[in-house]
Protein backbone atom coordinates (compact mmCIF):
# COMPACT_ATOMS: atom_id res chain seq x y z
CA UNK A 1 0.00 0.00 0.00
CA UNK A 2 0.99 3.67 -0.23
CA UNK A 3 1.78 5.46 3.01
CA UNK A 4 3.46 8.67 4.10
CA UNK A 5 6.24 7.88 6.55
CA UNK A 6 8.47 9.94 8.83
CA UNK A 7 12.00 8.61 9.35
CA UNK A 8 13.34 11.63 11.26
CA UNK A 9 11.72 14.50 13.12
CA UNK A 10 11.40 17.91 11.53
CA UNK A 11 9.07 20.08 9.49
CA UNK A 12 6.35 18.01 7.75
CA UNK A 13 7.26 19.10 4.21
CA UNK A 14 10.86 18.01 4.84
CA UNK A 15 10.42 14.71 6.70
CA UNK A 16 7.24 13.15 5.28
CA UNK A 17 8.03 10.66 2.48
CA UNK A 18 5.51 8.82 0.31
CA UNK A 19 6.51 5.15 0.19
CA UNK A 20 5.29 1.64 -0.51
CA UNK A 21 4.71 -0.14 2.79
CA UNK A 22 3.18 -3.34 4.09
CA UNK A 23 -0.39 -3.22 5.29
CA UNK A 24 -0.50 -3.06 9.10
CA UNK A 25 -1.55 -6.23 10.89
CA UNK A 26 -4.39 -5.92 13.43
CA UNK A 27 -3.53 -6.92 16.99
CA UNK A 28 -5.85 -8.24 19.66
CA UNK A 29 -9.09 -6.27 19.64
CA UNK A 30 -8.10 -4.32 16.52
CA UNK A 31 -9.52 -4.20 12.99
CA UNK A 32 -8.05 -3.37 9.57
CA UNK A 33 -9.71 -0.36 7.89
CA UNK A 34 -9.46 0.91 4.32
CA UNK A 35 -9.01 4.69 4.52
CA UNK A 36 -11.63 6.69 2.61
CA UNK A 37 -10.66 10.12 3.98
CA UNK A 38 -7.98 11.32 6.42
CA UNK A 39 -8.41 14.70 8.08
CA UNK A 40 -5.32 16.81 8.79
CA UNK A 41 -4.94 18.04 12.38
CA UNK A 42 -2.34 20.24 14.05
CA UNK A 43 -1.14 17.23 16.11
CA UNK A 44 0.01 15.66 12.83
CA UNK A 45 2.52 18.48 12.49
CA UNK A 46 3.58 18.05 16.12
CA UNK A 47 4.07 14.32 15.51
CA UNK A 48 6.39 15.11 12.61
CA UNK A 49 8.34 17.54 14.77
CA UNK A 50 8.55 15.10 17.68
CA UNK A 51 6.67 17.56 19.89
CA UNK A 52 3.40 15.70 20.48
CA UNK A 53 2.58 14.09 23.84
CA UNK A 54 2.68 10.73 22.05
CA UNK A 55 5.97 9.94 20.31
CA UNK A 56 5.66 6.85 18.11
CA UNK A 57 8.85 5.02 17.15
CA UNK A 58 10.48 5.99 13.86
CA UNK A 59 9.52 5.43 11.12
CA UNK A 60 5.82 6.17 11.55
CA UNK A 61 2.85 7.39 9.53
CA UNK A 62 1.05 10.52 10.83
CA UNK A 63 -2.71 11.01 10.58
CA UNK A 64 -4.76 10.93 13.76
CA UNK A 65 -8.33 10.62 12.43
CA UNK A 66 -10.00 8.97 9.46
CA UNK A 67 -13.24 7.90 7.91
CA UNK A 68 -12.86 4.40 6.52
CA UNK A 69 -14.47 1.10 5.71
CA UNK A 70 -14.06 -2.19 7.55
CA UNK A 71 -13.83 -5.55 5.81
CA UNK A 72 -17.49 -6.23 6.65
CA UNK A 73 -18.58 -3.00 4.94
CA UNK A 74 -19.10 -0.69 7.90
CA UNK A 75 -18.36 3.01 7.31
CA UNK A 76 -16.65 4.20 10.49
CA UNK A 77 -14.69 6.98 12.17
CA UNK A 78 -11.45 5.94 13.83
CA UNK A 79 -8.29 7.18 15.47
CA UNK A 80 -5.62 4.93 13.91
CA UNK A 81 -3.22 3.06 16.18
CA UNK A 82 0.17 4.70 15.80
CA UNK A 83 2.74 4.17 14.34
CA UNK A 84 0.32 3.32 11.50
CA UNK A 85 -1.46 6.66 11.08
CA UNK A 86 -4.11 7.77 8.65
CA UNK A 87 -2.09 9.10 5.72
CA UNK A 88 -2.07 5.64 4.18
CA UNK A 89 -4.40 3.37 2.26
CA UNK A 90 -4.98 1.12 5.28
CA UNK A 91 -4.85 1.52 9.06
CA UNK A 92 -5.60 -0.52 12.14
CA UNK A 93 -7.71 0.78 15.01
CA UNK A 94 -9.26 -0.50 18.23
CA UNK A 95 -12.60 -2.12 17.45
CA UNK A 96 -14.13 -0.87 20.71
CA UNK A 97 -13.40 2.77 19.85
CA UNK A 98 -14.90 2.78 16.33
CA UNK A 99 -17.78 5.18 15.76
CA UNK A 100 -20.37 4.93 12.99
CA UNK A 101 -19.89 7.60 10.32
CA UNK A 102 -22.89 9.96 10.20
CA UNK A 103 -25.06 9.28 7.16
CA UNK A 104 -25.69 13.01 6.70
CA UNK A 105 -22.00 13.66 5.96
CA UNK A 106 -19.73 12.56 3.13
CA UNK A 107 -16.42 10.87 3.88
CA UNK A 108 -14.36 14.05 4.12
CA UNK A 109 -16.91 15.78 6.35
CA UNK A 110 -17.30 12.70 8.52
CA UNK A 111 -13.55 12.40 9.04
CA UNK A 112 -13.53 16.00 10.31
CA UNK A 113 -16.44 15.53 12.72
CA UNK A 114 -14.42 13.43 15.12
CA UNK A 115 -11.60 14.97 17.20
CA UNK A 116 -12.26 18.67 16.58
CA UNK A 117 -15.98 18.49 17.30
CA UNK A 118 -15.58 16.11 20.23
CA UNK A 119 -13.00 18.51 21.66
CA UNK A 120 -15.37 21.43 21.13
CA UNK A 121 -18.33 19.65 22.68
CA UNK A 122 -16.43 18.48 25.77
CA UNK A 123 -14.72 21.85 26.13
CA UNK A 124 -17.88 23.93 25.89
CA UNK A 125 -20.34 21.63 27.64
CA UNK A 126 -18.42 19.39 30.06
CA UNK A 127 -15.64 21.77 31.07
CA UNK A 128 -17.06 25.28 30.62
CA UNK A 129 -20.78 24.51 31.08
CA UNK A 130 -21.69 27.03 28.38
CA UNK A 131 -25.25 28.36 28.76
CA UNK A 132 -27.65 29.81 26.21
CA UNK A 133 -27.37 33.60 26.16
CA UNK A 134 -23.73 33.66 27.27
CA UNK A 135 -20.93 35.16 25.18
CA UNK A 136 -18.34 32.77 23.77
CA UNK A 137 -14.97 34.03 22.50
CA UNK A 138 -13.27 31.64 20.07
CA UNK A 139 -9.65 32.09 19.01
CA UNK A 140 -8.56 30.85 15.55
CA UNK A 141 -12.25 30.82 14.65
CA UNK A 142 -11.63 30.00 10.98
CA UNK A 143 -9.39 27.02 11.71
CA UNK A 144 -10.35 23.38 12.07
CA UNK A 145 -10.72 23.37 15.87
CA UNK A 146 -12.06 26.92 16.10
CA UNK A 147 -14.68 26.49 13.37
CA UNK A 148 -16.11 23.50 15.22
CA UNK A 149 -16.36 25.53 18.44
CA UNK A 150 -18.12 28.36 16.59
CA UNK A 151 -20.79 26.03 15.23
CA UNK A 152 -21.26 24.26 18.55
CA UNK A 153 -21.45 27.59 20.39
CA UNK A 154 -24.18 28.82 18.06
CA UNK A 155 -26.02 25.50 18.44
CA UNK A 156 -25.94 26.03 22.21
CA UNK A 157 -27.55 29.46 21.90
CA UNK A 158 -24.46 31.52 22.71
CA UNK A 159 -23.39 34.81 21.18
CA UNK A 160 -20.12 33.94 19.43
CA UNK A 161 -17.19 36.30 18.93
CA UNK A 162 -14.51 34.91 16.62
CA UNK A 163 -10.88 36.02 16.55
CA UNK A 164 -8.97 35.47 13.29
CA UNK A 165 -5.84 36.63 11.50
CA UNK A 166 -6.52 38.41 8.21
CA UNK A 167 -9.49 39.38 6.00
CA UNK A 168 -9.79 35.99 4.26
CA UNK A 169 -10.19 34.19 7.56
CA UNK A 170 -12.55 36.91 8.78
CA UNK A 171 -14.85 36.20 5.83
CA UNK A 172 -14.82 32.48 6.66
CA UNK A 173 -15.66 33.17 10.31
CA UNK A 174 -18.63 35.32 9.30
CA UNK A 175 -19.92 32.58 7.03
CA UNK A 176 -19.65 30.14 9.94
CA UNK A 177 -22.08 32.29 11.91
CA UNK A 178 -19.94 34.40 14.23
CA UNK A 179 -21.95 37.32 15.61
CA UNK A 180 -18.79 39.42 15.69
CA UNK A 181 -15.43 38.84 14.02
CA UNK A 182 -12.23 40.45 15.30
CA UNK A 183 -9.17 40.55 13.03
CA UNK A 184 -6.25 40.42 15.46
CA UNK A 185 -3.94 41.88 12.79
CA UNK A 186 -5.62 45.26 12.94
CA UNK A 187 -8.03 45.32 15.87
CA UNK A 188 -7.71 45.45 19.64
CA UNK A 189 -9.22 42.18 20.89
CA UNK A 190 -9.72 43.36 24.46
CA UNK A 191 -11.39 46.64 23.51
CA UNK A 192 -13.61 44.98 20.89
CA UNK A 193 -14.83 42.29 23.29
CA UNK A 194 -15.58 44.78 26.04
CA UNK A 195 -17.44 47.07 23.64
CA UNK A 196 -19.50 44.18 22.26
CA UNK A 197 -20.46 42.98 25.74
CA UNK A 198 -21.15 46.34 27.34
CA UNK A 199 -18.03 46.06 29.44
CA UNK A 200 -18.91 42.66 30.90
CA UNK A 201 -16.47 40.55 28.87
CA UNK A 202 -16.70 37.01 27.51
CA UNK A 203 -18.30 34.34 29.68
CA UNK A 204 -16.35 31.53 28.03
CA UNK A 205 -13.08 31.67 26.08
CA UNK A 206 -12.12 28.76 23.83
CA UNK A 207 -8.36 28.93 23.31
CA UNK A 208 -6.48 26.49 21.05
CA UNK A 209 -3.73 29.07 20.47
CA UNK A 210 -2.10 30.02 23.79
CA UNK A 211 0.57 32.70 23.97
CA UNK A 212 -0.70 36.23 23.33
CA UNK A 213 -4.24 34.94 22.70
CA UNK A 214 -4.44 33.70 26.28
CA UNK A 215 -2.94 36.89 27.69
CA UNK A 216 -5.56 39.02 25.96
CA UNK A 217 -8.39 36.65 26.87
CA UNK A 218 -7.95 37.07 30.61
CA UNK A 219 -8.06 40.85 30.15
CA UNK A 220 -11.59 40.61 28.77
CA UNK A 221 -13.00 37.68 30.72
CA UNK A 222 -16.31 38.19 32.52
CA UNK A 223 -17.06 37.76 36.23
CA UNK A 224 -17.21 33.99 36.83
CA UNK A 225 -15.93 33.44 33.27
CA UNK A 226 -14.21 30.25 32.15
CA UNK A 227 -11.11 29.99 29.96
CA UNK A 228 -10.86 26.61 28.25
CA UNK A 229 -7.23 25.75 27.46
CA UNK A 230 -7.36 23.49 24.38
CA UNK A 231 -3.87 23.74 22.90
CA UNK A 232 -0.91 25.92 22.01
CA UNK A 233 -0.90 26.37 18.24
CA UNK A 234 1.15 29.56 18.68
CA UNK A 235 3.96 27.49 20.14
CA UNK A 236 3.94 29.57 23.33
CA UNK A 237 2.59 27.98 26.51
CA UNK A 238 1.15 30.65 28.86
CA UNK A 239 2.16 30.93 32.49
CA UNK A 240 -1.08 32.07 34.14
CA UNK A 241 -0.98 34.52 37.02
CA UNK A 242 -3.18 32.78 39.56
CA UNK A 243 -3.46 35.99 41.57
CA UNK A 244 -5.18 37.50 38.52
CA UNK A 245 -7.65 34.59 38.35
CA UNK A 246 -8.36 35.10 42.06
CA UNK A 247 -8.89 38.85 41.85
CA UNK A 248 -11.10 38.71 38.73
CA UNK A 249 -12.96 35.56 39.85
CA UNK A 250 -12.57 33.45 36.71
CA UNK A 251 -11.69 29.80 36.11
CA UNK A 252 -8.96 28.25 33.98
CA UNK A 253 -9.89 24.76 32.83
CA UNK A 254 -7.82 22.35 30.80
CA UNK A 255 -9.10 19.97 28.17
CA UNK A 256 -7.32 16.85 26.95
CA UNK A 257 -10.05 15.10 24.98
CA UNK A 258 -8.00 11.94 24.48
CA UNK A 259 -8.30 11.12 28.19
CA UNK A 260 -12.04 10.60 27.83
CA UNK A 261 -11.35 7.62 25.57
CA UNK A 262 -9.81 5.80 28.51
CA UNK A 263 -11.45 7.51 31.51
CA UNK A 264 -15.04 7.75 30.21
CA UNK A 265 -15.56 6.09 26.81
CA UNK A 266 -19.33 6.08 27.33
CA UNK A 267 -19.24 9.89 27.33
CA UNK A 268 -17.40 9.85 23.99
CA UNK A 269 -20.14 7.64 22.52
CA UNK A 270 -22.87 9.88 23.91
CA UNK A 271 -21.13 12.94 22.47
CA UNK A 272 -20.91 11.25 19.07
CA UNK A 273 -24.63 10.54 19.17
CA UNK A 274 -25.27 14.22 19.90
CA UNK A 275 -22.96 15.37 17.11
CA UNK A 276 -24.57 12.92 14.67
CA UNK A 277 -27.99 14.33 15.54
CA UNK A 278 -26.77 17.90 15.04
CA UNK A 279 -25.26 16.93 11.68
CA UNK A 280 -28.52 15.29 10.60
CA UNK A 281 -30.35 18.54 11.38
CA UNK A 282 -27.76 20.56 9.47
CA UNK A 283 -26.87 22.51 12.61
CA UNK A 284 -23.19 21.54 12.36
CA UNK A 285 -21.28 20.76 9.18
CA UNK A 286 -17.48 20.52 9.13
CA UNK A 287 -15.87 23.24 7.05
CA UNK A 288 -13.84 21.40 4.41
CA UNK A 289 -11.65 23.90 2.60
CA UNK A 290 -9.79 21.37 0.44
CA UNK A 291 -9.97 17.71 -0.59
CA UNK A 292 -6.55 16.57 -1.77
CA UNK A 293 -5.03 13.44 -3.31
CA UNK A 294 -2.50 11.42 -1.33
CA UNK A 295 0.44 12.99 -3.17
CA UNK A 296 -0.30 16.43 -1.70
CA UNK A 297 -0.48 15.38 1.97
CA UNK A 298 2.95 16.58 3.11
CA UNK A 299 2.51 20.09 1.70
CA UNK A 300 -0.94 20.28 3.28
CA UNK A 301 0.29 19.22 6.72
CA UNK A 302 2.95 21.93 6.46
CA UNK A 303 0.30 24.56 5.72
CA UNK A 304 -1.66 23.48 8.79
CA UNK A 305 1.57 23.66 10.79
CA UNK A 306 2.20 27.19 9.50
CA UNK A 307 -1.35 28.35 10.32
CA UNK A 308 -2.14 29.40 6.75
CA UNK A 309 -5.09 27.04 6.20
CA UNK A 310 -8.77 27.56 6.94
CA UNK A 311 -11.23 24.93 8.07
CA UNK A 312 -10.15 21.37 7.43
CA UNK A 313 -7.94 19.94 4.70
CA UNK A 314 -8.75 16.31 3.99
CA UNK A 315 -6.59 13.76 2.20
CA UNK A 316 -8.37 11.22 -0.03
CA UNK A 317 -6.11 8.18 -0.55
CA UNK A 318 -8.10 7.03 -3.57
CA UNK A 319 -7.63 10.43 -5.23
CA UNK A 320 -11.37 10.89 -5.48
CA UNK A 321 -13.66 13.70 -4.32
CA UNK A 322 -15.55 11.98 -1.53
Amino acid sequence: MQAWRVHRNGEPSEVMELEQADRPTPGEGQVLIAVRAANINFPDALLCRGQYQVRPPLPFTPGVEICGETADGRRVLATPALPHGGFAEYVVADEAALLPAPEALDDAQAAALHIGYQTGWFGLHRRARLQAGETLLVHAAAGGVGSAAVQLGKAAGATVIGVVGGPEKAAVARELGCDLVIDRHGEDIVAAVKEATGGRGADVVYDPVGGEAYAKSVKCIAFEGRVVVVGFASGAIPTPGLNHALVKNYSIVGLHWGLYNTKDPAAVRACHDELTALAAKGVVKPLISERLPMADAARAVQRVADGTSTGRIVVLPSGGTR
